[in-house]
């Protein structure tokens, strides 16, 4: 059974979880200082992986929709968000014009252009 990357991190978090809730039960030890540091490192290890799993993937995906948006001209074919697909007209400071398959143009924001369409070769 395939399991996706939000499961795997469900998984882990469960795991260190567990780890926490069993560190205070630990015989013998002494409490203070001593029983909060394993606890420390362990939420610190949970921000971490948070960081790496959720933060930075997504900022990945922001920073390259960014560069897409950025990069287009006139004449470049889109798909948006809404899954209307036009031709670029023209691209003002916050909106993009498309022309749609029945002649008619629409106006959208630049984050509403959600990606380019591989071109086909027959």
């Amino acid at each position: 059974m395939k399991r996706g990357r939000t499961s795997n991190l469900a998984l882990i978090m469960g795991l260190l979880l567990t780890l926490v809730a069993m560190g205070g039960c630990a015989p013998g030890g002494e409490g203070g200082a001593s029983g909060i540091a394993p606890f420390i490192i362990i939420l610190v290890l949970v921000f971490g992986m948070f960081y790496f799993f959720l933060i930075r993937p997504m900022r990945q995906r922001e920073r390259k929709h960014d560069t897409m948006v950025e990069e287009l001209e006139k004449g470049d074919r889109v798909i948006t968000a809404g899954g209307i697909y036009g031709q670029v007209e023209s691209i003002d400071e916050d909106s993009i014009v498309l022309k749609v398959e029945s002649g008619a143009t629409i106006r959208v924001t630049k984050g509403g252009v959600l990606s380019r369409p591989e071109e086909r070769s027959a």
